[in-house]
């Protein structure tokens, strides 16, 4: 074929495409009533996994690689979510920031979301019913927990129904035309401990300025001469500051977890995970007895994580990451057992397993 009949082909391809894309669309619709007349979530986390899932089999026999087929999904998703409820979605703000680029990777572009200044006041959008779902940091591969979500989750009732892990790239952005020209640089602490290298190599003469977040860092370096900021090439793009210098991390795998929040915990799926929040009696051994059910029922566990609980002088929670879910037999015992050998147990939610995403 020439090149007007290859376009042609194209033509045609698209019209079909679009034609099926309604028609799939229509489908998702009368899902949506469904699940609307049951009480259910319009977002089902379970059927998300197992769409993608199939998405990587099929991307085996074709041309396209999983993850750009993972991508076109997500906004065709995000689509017919939008067209079954118009959805809320709250995040750690401003806008352009790695929790709002997580939330875009979760969601798509076609849902609502709500920038908050803070991650209680995620929790209360949900709570209240202004937002369906809120995203939240929860961890980080350099710097580890963030106590404050692991804090609110002791007085919330929310439930985690998924969880985002985000590969974090740090990126210096500027209007300046040359490096020795910048005098400050704006960005959050902790990243300018990811960036120290990069930093002292090739900008030890630039005043290192604490923003309140990324985003702000951006804004900053886009209304002041002689500023830069290190944040995500949204923020660059958001805020139209030219990058000047991409991945300057001193360490390569730096990835954060990000979860998300609502009131209600998924259906099973085969590949789950569960987080809890123990409170153990004060006596001796007492942190071992609570571990004991973990091994007799053999399941992993994938994460603690001690907190104070701001009650009592020397008095912790345990944030716990097991594998599996909720309903799981073999989990369900395990969690019964637990129960009989602490103060306090919160089930604070069963959701399906993520994989790496880069930002």
């Amino acid at each position: 074929m020439d090149l007007s009949q290859l376009r042609k082909r194209i033509d045609e391809l698209d019209q079909r495409i679009i034609g099926l894309l309604n028609e799939r669309t229509e489908f998702a619709r009368e899902v949506g009533k469904k699940k609307t007349e049951a009480g259910k979530e319009i977002y089902a986390p379970e059927r998300e996994s197992a769409i993608y899932q199939k998405i990587e089999k099929l991307a085996a026999k074709g041309v396209l690689p999983a993850d750009a087929l993972k991508s076109i999904y997500r906004e065709i998703m995000s689509a017919a979510l939008a067209l079954e409820k118009p959805l809320a979605i709250a995040y750690l703000g401003p806008e352009a920031t790695f929790t709002h680029l997580a939330a875009l990777s979760k969601f798509g572009s076609s849902v609502q979301y709500r920038s908050c200044a803070s991650i209680g006041e995620v929790f209360r959008e949900v709570e209240q019913g202004r937002a369906d779902y809120g995203v939240i940091p929860i961890e980080n591969s350099i710097d580890g927990a963030v106590s404050h979500t692991l804090d609110m989750f002791i007085d919330s009732d929310l439930k985690i129904c998924s969880e985002i892990y985000s590969e974090i790239t740090q990126n210096l952005m500027s209007n300046v035309r040359d490096l020795k020209q910048i005098r400050r640089v704006y960005s959050k602490a902790e990243v300018f401990g990811q960036c120290r290298m990069w930093l002292e190599a090739n900008l030890h003469h630039a005043e290192l300025l604490e923003a309140s977040s990324t985003a702000a860092a951006a804004k900053r370096a886009a209304d002041e001469d002689g500023a830069a900021a290190i944040a995500s090439k949204l923020a660059a793009t958001y805020y139209n500051v030219p990058l000047m210098a991409e991945a300057i991390q001193d360490i390569a795998n730096n990835v954060t977890r990000f979860l998300v929040i609502s009131r209600q915990i998924p259906s099973r799926t085969k590949h789950d995970k569960t987080s809890i929040l123990v409170s153990i009696r004060d006596k001796v051994g007492a942190l071992y007895e609570m571990l004991l059910p973990i091994k007799k029922y053999k399941v992993n566990m994938t994460k603690i994580e001690s907190r104070p609980s701001k009650k009592r002088a020397w008095d912790y929670y345990f944030y716990i990451d097991l594998e599996g879910h909720v309903e799981d037999p073999r989990v369900k015992k395990m969690l019964a057992d637990m129960e009989k050998k602490v103060k306090f147990l919160k089930v604070l939610g069963s959701y399906p397993a993520a994989g790496k995403t880069k930002d």
